[in-house]
């Protein structure tokens, strides 16, 4: 049986008190939202704080407050449950809705959180194992290693993104608000996140991810999101593809697609996304050319479920389902 590791917990009631433990003890502390993926990792000896600040006594992180006129924000304690049950939400936004449904299963929806999920560690399947498996073969770069065992040429951790909310709220241009001792700053989703399988955040240490706001949609915009993963009803993405746009009388104003589980960050496909401006939806030409420049940025290494070809050319399939998705949502 794996066990936790010792460790002093706290449980501050306010953000501000929060806040000043993180700054208190530095390197020394772990937050814990939902806890999903942080007491996993702390068995196994992945992390291993000596002081671990929980947030779920934090009263302004578990509101929604907002409309879909105005946009919405979503407190970070909202759990996964919450969120895809939400009317709001689910009426403004179905595809972020739809995303929370897809992860995991319902008791760890229960438990997990919308700001846990899109902190979420990068993943690897030489780096999500036991203490012991990665002793025999030494450790990775991700920690206490010299070695990136996915590339081993690289100077760099190839650790993938696996979370399935940030590519929706990336492609959908929602924003999060980071707080610490030093005041509090706002930054879009897709500045959040770094291509790089350790330092896969652009949060400082100190930081606290408090919130996350949802740009207003008056039905101009639709956003879709579609999931590769061996179990439907458990796994983590090896591949995720969100995709949103936005018309006027049929034809395509603005778009973006963002894939994730084929890096370390989730991945705009700029290129791609222009394929579709000033088309319509179900020209075959345009999401041929959208496809094709989506998939080059599909990469896949040995670190995750799947053989490579086959998860290359699923990108393809994905990509053209959730913009297929685009067009049956008129």
């Amino acid at each position: 049986m794996m066990r936790l590791p010792r460790f002093q917990y706290f449980a501050p009631r306010t953000l501000k008190d929060a806040a000043g433990l993180l700054s208190h003890w530095g390197p020394e502390a772990s937050l814990v939202a939902g806890g999903t993926d942080l007491w996993p990792n702390m068995k196994r000896r992945q992390f291993t704080p000596t002081r671990v600040i929980g947030l779920r006594g934090v009263p302004e992180l578990h509101a929604i407050t907002g409309s879909p006129s105005t946009g919405m924000t979503v407190g970070a304690m909202i759990s996964l449950t919450a969120l895809e049950r939400h009317d709001g939400v689910a009426a403004m936004w179905p595809a972020l809705a739809h995303a929370a449904r897809l992860i995991s299963t319902p008791p760890l929806r229960n438990m997990g959180t919308l700001g846990g999920n899109l902190c979420l560690d990068t993943r690897c399947n030489y780096w999500n194992q036991t203490l012991e498996w990665r002793k025999s073969i030494d450790f990775c770069l991700k920690k206490a290693g010299s070695i990136c065992w996915v590339a081993t040429s690289s100077p760099r951790c190839w650790a993938v993104s696996s979370s399935d909310t940030a590519p929706v709220l990336c492609a959908i241009g929602a924003e999060v608000t980071l707080l610490s001792t030093e005041g509090e700053r706002r930054i879009p989703v897709t500045q959040l996140f770094r291509d790089d399988g350790i330092e896969y955040l652009n949060k400082r240490s100190n930081e606290i991810l408090t919130a996350v706001h949802l740009p207003p949609n008056g039905g101009e915009w639709r956003a879709s999101y579609r999931k590769l993963r061996r179990r439907g009803s458990f796994d983590f993405p090896v591949l995720g593809v969100a995709a949103a746009a936005r018309l006027d009388r049929g034809v395509v104003v603005e778009a973006r697609i963002v894939l994730t589980g084929v890096g370390s960050r989730p991945h705009e496909a700029t290129e791609a996304a222009e394929a579709l401006v000033g088309k319509r939806l179900d020209d075959p030409a345009a999401v041929a050319t959208a496809v094709e420049r989506a998939a080059r940025l599909a990469k896949p290494l040995d670190n995750t479920d799947f053989a490579l070809g086959w998860r290359k050319e699923m990108s393809r399939h994905h990509v053209a389902a959730a913009i297929a998705d685009l067009a049956a949502a008129g």
